[in-house]
């Protein structure tokens, strides 16, 4: 017996079999039609934006009616336990405490992982509406809090550098003063509704450039007084609460623990025994898109959730800080896009490639946790990066099947709701004001979905 010989077919037949599955993607996916019924164009902000999917803004996210619609197709009955390994601010996660499913998820944002606690918990509205009139009426007394010398504000001191870079020291003081009175909140669910609201003015409150995605100053701008916008943004999340209240069932409400397990951490690592989840449905991070991390950085400082920026940067996926040394990538596809690139930029194509081996053993782990007859849902758009097409669709049909998994579905939807800036720049990959670009980043995405037989 010759084993040299006997390894040699074996690769041989490997690759064959890769090929095949690399040629067999590309024809489905070149001859995919737009399914107009997927693109829910009917729906208007307020629809999308039901319940308590206003709580706080957050980039990228999809629409709650894509999530019901794939509930609706592949859950059939009432005890369903439902995965999100890329939650974000919670869109699955909701969507399925809202049928009385059980929910499974991570993030590795600890930003994330507050929203999606926050807007998957709801609130008896009574006792809701108590605690935040005692929030806005001690902090409207001029005796007690806001124009109080007395009152010290809780600034963190070790993000004072970046704090001062970004706020006016008028708006760094009254947000402290109302950071102070929330952390004296006793009841941790009301607290934690609080920070989520305190949360989503920052951006409002600073002088960062509203309308942007990446950290840049607006030394013009006139910051929006943080107690006008506290009240404000708590009205609107007193009205997503009560909505939610009125459609979580009974059981979950007063058992949401049982009901509600995610957690801060690595999408490879879920919170699910093995064969136990009869749905995924996640929308990953995109390869070299948004640095989560520096978008909620203004979350960040003031909740203090990171010891060192730099240093928590390098935990996210899809961050131009992963790189992986000592680990192949095993698609093909996905390989000759690192190929490509590396002539363009050998930096990128580290960061594409690195991309891809996480992907890929988050659909290792997708395996695991799924029963026989379950299906994982992959949200996903393809892209171009210094003139090369990021086919991340395509990519991830292939990884799913070295995984395990049977193609089982591609659709392909426009995404007009979708909050995404449309617009990239060609030649550096960034994203870019729309007169200034010459490239759509995401006009269209797909919905990739794996079967474990």
């Amino acid at each position: 017996m010759n084993d040299g010989n006997s390894s040699e077919n074996d690769c041989q037949r490997h690759n064959t079999h890769n090929n095949k599955v690399a040629t067999r993607n590309f024809h489905l996916f070149n001859t995919k039609e737009v399914d107009e019924s997927w693109s829910f164009v009917e729906y208007k902000p307020s629809d999308t934006g039901k319940w308590t999917h206003g709580y706080h803004r957050y980039p990228a996210k999809f629409i709650p009616q894509l999530v019901e619609r794939l509930f609706d197709e592949y859950i059939s009955h009432t005890d369903a336990q439902i995965n999100d390994p890329f939650m974000g601010c919670g869109t699955t996660i909701v969507t399925a405490i809202s049928r009385g499913f059980k929910a499974y998820g991570t993030d590795i944002n600890k930003v994330a992982c507050l929203i999606t606690k926050v807007k998957s918990t709801s609130i008896e509205p009574q006792y809701l509406n108590k605690k935040i009139s005692q929030l806005l009426s001690s902090l409207n007394d001029p005796q007690v809090t806001l124009f109080d010398d007395k009152i010290e504000p809780l600034i963190p001191q070790k993000h004072l550098d970046r704090i001062n870079y970004w706020f006016t020291e008028e708006n760094k003081n009254e947000l402290g003063k109302i950071l102070r009175v929330i952390y004296n909140e006793d009841d941790k669910i009301i607290r934690d509704f609080f920070l989520v609201a305190f949360s989503h003015i920052l951006k409002s409150c600073s002088i960062w450039l509203q309308g942007s995605t990446k950290p840049t100053r607006d030394l013009k701008k006139n910051p929006v007084n943080p107690y006008d916008a506290l009240r404000r943004h708590l009205n609107k999340m007193q009205r997503g609460n009560y909505a939610l209240h009125n459609v979580v069932p009974a059981n979950v409400r007063e058992n949401i623990d049982k009901y509600l397990n995610i957690k801060i951490g690595d999408a490879r690592k879920q919170p699910a025994p093995d064969n136990s989840v009869d749905l995924i449905v996640s929308s990953s991070p995109y390869v070299t898109s948004y640095e989560y991390a520096d978008l909620h950085q203004l979350s960040t400082i003031w909740l203090d959730l990171a010891e060192d920026l730099t240093e928590y940067k390098k935990e996210f996926i899809g961050t131009s800080y992963k790189k992986h040394e000592n680990k192949r990538l095993r698609s093909l596809i996905a390989m000759d896009i690192v190929d490509k690139m590396s002539k363009k930029s050998k930096k990128m194509a580290k960061e594409i490639e690195a991309f891809f081996i996480d992907m890929e053993e988050v659909f290792e782990e997708s395996f695991r946790i799924l029963k026989h007859g379950g299906r994982c849902c992959y949200i996903i758009g393809d892209t171009k990066l210094k003139g090369v097409d990021i086919i991340n669709a395509e990519v991830f049909a292939e990884s799913l099947q070295y995984s395990g998994f049977k193609l089982d579905r591609i659709i392909k939807r426009e995404i007009p709701s979708k909050i995404l800036p449309q617009k990239r720049d060609e030649r550096t990959g960034r994203f870019a004001s729309n007169h200034e670009a010459n490239s759509e980043a995401y006009p269209i995405e797909y919905i990739v979905i794996g079967f474990k037989e």
